[in-house]
């Protein structure tokens, strides 16, 4: 997947301080809704791949907050491991990893970093295409280990609807952006995750209409 040149709320992350890091608003409000999600449904200890880790914030304060998970980050875009490297230098932590250079828009690409426990993806669908989204969910199907979690943060169309005004105006203007871009349907999303052999678990509000979708691979 290429990376697509998106007028989005976030495009002008901020720098963080002297070094690469940049800090993006979003990822600062949703931080401690996302991490109690995450503390209430992790694993106490296993490997996790956050996908499209971005400015690298989430992977930094997740991983300090919940030390007997190995954290993974990764993103498609290579403009972004310097922030991410950034993060994970400064905060210094024995459980969070260099990150890697991962499209899982890709097809295939589960196969390839098989072995994890948890896949986190955050504010990622509605920014990429439906065939893309599929390959995500393909791919975080292939890269669980059986009785694996999967938390896909974002806002959604609910049942075929758009349930607020801001969601309306967000959507049409990254579909004005990219026609096959926008939110995804739950019901879409729910169909995708079955077919890559996952198990609906839960689905939660969240902060500022977003959803939690949790998806399990069966033991």
């Amino acid at each position: 997947m290429a990376p697509r040149h998106l007028s989005l709320p976030d495009s002008a992350a901020l720098a963080a301080g002297a070094d690469a890091r940049l800090c993006a608003p979003s990822a600062e409000r949703n931080a401690e809704p996302i991490l109690a999600e995450l503390a209430r449904r992790a694993p106490a200890r296993g490997r996790v791949l956050e996908i499209a880790s971005g400015t690298g914030q989430h992977a930094a304060c997740f991983a300090a907050a919940l030390p007997g998970l190995e954290w993974q980050p990764s993103d498609a875009n290579p403009a972004a491991l310097a922030s991410i490297s950034a993060w994970v230098e400064a905060a210094g932590l024995p459980n969070l990893r260099p990150p890697i250079l991962l499209d899982a828009a890709e097809p295939g690409w589960g196969r390839r970093h098989a072995g994890f426990d948890l896949i986190l993806a955050v504010n990622l669908l509605h920014l990429i295409s439906g065939t893309e989204a599929r390959h995500v969910l393909e791919g975080i199907g292939a890269a669980l280990v059986p009785g694996g979690l999967a938390m896909i943060y974002g806002p959604f169309r609910r049942d075929g609807a758009l349930t607020s005004e801001g969601d309306r105006r967000f959507d049409a203007a990254l579909r004005a952006q990219d026609p096959e871009i926008g939110y995804k349907d739950t019901a879409e999303v729910a169909r995708w995750a079955s077919d890559a052999g996952l198990a609906p678990e839960d689905r939660v509000e969240m902060p500022a209409n977003n959803l939690v979708l949790a998806f399990r691979r069966p033991v």
